[in-house]
């Protein structure tokens, strides 16, 4: 039910937006978005080779994705959750192959390519990049989380599941400012030879990790084991 507001002068109750469950929300935004996973480092490594605008944006992009699949759990959207869910282990492989080129392409990056320069890839190429990574088990992590929210309840307000989502997408956001923001601070200090480095180092980790999650996805499928 709506809360609604009384005043001596008004004649009739008008109905407040409910802000409560932005908190929540907010701090579940936070708790998906400090883990440093290969997503993260391509974050990273875009603020401190493009510059902390590309790797707030890229945020950005985590944060969008971050806000779809808690908008898609919160309003009980069964039938797109369920098609999601149940092809995962595509949603899963595609992304696995695009960590491992992106990983390969970063780590082979020349040092004319990251020079420290205002000029690089597009911001929306920056944003898509991220919404394309998006990994679809978020959709679990809010399926087991939302419950103990009472924004999730089917007697709550459309209004209280949007501000809920819309703490989501702040919270991420609020973190990829932070990260990205105090790396690019540091730009101006490091060396094309430390750029070639990091792109190196993180290139490989992120290729790792698409390698590994792709190695793991494939033996389950062999094993006939699945999570869902």
């Amino acid at each position: 039910m709506p809360i609604q507001c009384r005043g001596k002068k008004l004649k009739k109750q008008v109905p407040c937006v409910d802000t409560a469950p932005f908190v929540p929300g907010m701090i579940i935004g936070l708790t998906l978005a400090v883990p440093v996973g290969p997503i993260a480092l391509m974050c990273i490594r875009r603020s401190i080779a493009e510059g902390r605008s590309h790797g707030i944006v890229s945020g950005l992009g985590v944060a969008t994705a971050d806000s779809f699949y808690a908008a898609v759990t919160v309003i009980g959207l069964t039938a797109i959750s369920g098609f999601i869910l149940s092809r995962q282990d595509i949603f899963r492989i595609l992304a696995c192959i695009v960590l491992i080129l992106a990983g390969i392409t970063i780590s082979r990056t020349t040092p004319a390519e990251i020079s420290l320069n205002l000029r690089s890839e597009p911001y929306f190429k920056d944003y898509l990049s991220m919404l394309v990574l998006a990994n679809p088990l978020t959709l679990v992590f809010f399926g087991t989380i939302l419950p103990g929210f009472d924004v999730v309840l089917p007697q709550n307000s459309t209004s209280a599941t949007m501000i809920f989502v819309l703490g989501v997408f702040c919270g991420s956001t609020l973190w990829g400012i932070i990260l990205c923001g105090s790396l690019g601070s540091v730009r101006s200090l490091i060396s094309t030879r430390h750029l070639r480095l990091i792109s190196r180092i993180s290139g490989l980790v992120i290729a790792a990790f698409g390698a590994g999650a792709l190695l793991w996805v494939l033996v389950m499928q062999e094993q006939g084991i699945f999570l869902f």
